[in-house]
């Protein structure tokens, strides 16, 4: 049953329920939300990416890229 209503009870799961999944009478699974994504910063150091980065490659360097 929980694979032809899957979708069901993922959404229940995004409500805040815990789903338990169940063969016959025993007690198998639970879906559980994992909640939000936490907000990451990018990397361990502090680092900013230089402006230089943002800018077209040259042709000698895209042609590297393109072997």
């Amino acid at each position: 049953e929980a694979k032809t209503h899957l979708s069901a009870l993922l959404a229940a799961v995004e409500q805040g329920e815990d789903v338990v999944i169940a063969r016959g009478d025993t007690p198998i699974a639970t879906l559980t939300s994992i909640g939000p994504r936490a907000n990451r910063e990018f990397g361990f150091v502090p680092y900013t990416v230089p402006d230089i980065f943002f800018e077209p490659l040259t042709a000698a360097e895209l042609a590297v890229w393109e072997q």
